[in-house]
């Protein structure tokens, strides 16, 4: 049907630009299930520290993956016992401050990606801190999955322990990549299926919704920016994906604090951010995330239009 023909572009087009990300996520999480011991992840980023929120920042930092693979590695790393502070801090940080978007952004914004970058690493900081307060007080879930580790327990001593018992042989290859496999058909069933919600419904908006609606009300203003934060939440694909769209909102209106908005409230207000940790990590979790990201994102991205 010539109806559907939009549609069908710009679903097939989506899949091509979130396919390689999504499989990069799944693969990177399989080998965090078999072989990333729980105690690790439970030693770095379970505990109510300051210090396990900033951790899980500069993890998403070091991580080159789009905003859907990172997904799987969030699910991943809180399967293994991480907190729900420590999941969104890295789920935040990680799709605009990672090494390799920060390229991107630089390539498209020049210096205005430094606020790009930098306000994203500080509304990750931020909500992972908020949510430990939460976490102390009961008003998002704890992690069960958490192990118990033994206050001298020590990471680089136990990996140096395993490699010495290390023996390579065709037959543990085997069995490895076995164990990987597990770890990625395990993960795939839990994030395949919201990423490909997220996939139709930003096809159907990006195809029939009119392309100059967009320009002509995200201007700077306050109605702008709220028109921005309503399109994000729709059209919110891959962090790849979304930097150039980001740049022809600034290139058409010149508000630097629209496409911040457009990108950091994609994440924070994603259907299937919210979907995956509603199912994975808890109601409560999910519906605060929004609640303590999106006021932070408008206030910055005002700021933005303001100043810069």
């Amino acid at each position: 049907m010539d109806f559907l023909r939009p549609f069908r572009r710009l679903f097939f087009e989506y899949a091509a630009v979130i396919t390689f990300p999504v499989l990069l996520g799944l693969f990177l999480g399989g080998l965090i299930d078999h072989y990333v011991p729980r105690e690790y992840v439970s030693r770095l980023l379970s505990s109510h520290r300051k210090r396990t929120v900033f951790t899980a920042v500069l993890l998403g930092f070091l991580m080159s993956a789009c905003s859907h693979g990172i997904l799987a590695l969030s699910i991943q790393i809180h399967k293994k016992g991480a907190s729900p502070a420590a999941v969104v801090a890295f789920l935040l940080a990680a799709p605009w401050a990672n090494l390799a978007v920060t390229v991107l952004l630089f390539g498209f914004f020049g210096w205005g990606a430094f606020f790009i970058v930098l306000s994203s690493m500080l509304i990750a900081v931020n909500t992972g801190l908020l949510f430990q307060v939460l976490e102390k007080h009961g008003r998002v879930e704890s992690n069960p999955d958490a192990a118990q580790i033994q206050s001298d327990f020590s990471i680089r001593s136990d990996i140096r322990r395993r490699l010495k018992g290390f023996k390579p042989s065709a037959a543990q290859l085997r069995r490895d990549a076995a164990g990987v496999w597990a770890g990625v058909i395990s993960l795939g069933g839990m994030v395949l299926g919201w990423i490909l919600i997220g996939a139709v419904l930003a096809s159907l908006a990006g195809a029939y919704v009119p392309q100059d609606f967009f320009h002509r009300y995200m201007g700077p203003g306050l109605v702008g920016l709220l028109v921005t934060l309503s399109a994000a939440t729709v059209i919110e694909i891959c962090s790849e994906g979304s930097a150039p769209m980001a740049f022809e909102i600034f290139r058409q209106t010149g508000a630097l604090g629209n496409s911040f908005v457009f990108l950091m409230a994609g994440v924070a207000t994603d259907y299937t951010e919210i979907g995956l940790l509603w199912q994975n990590v808890g109601k409560k979790t999910a519906l605060w995330l929004p609640t303590i990201v999106v006021p932070q994102t408008l206030l910055l991205g005002w700021l933005a239009n303001l100043f810069m």
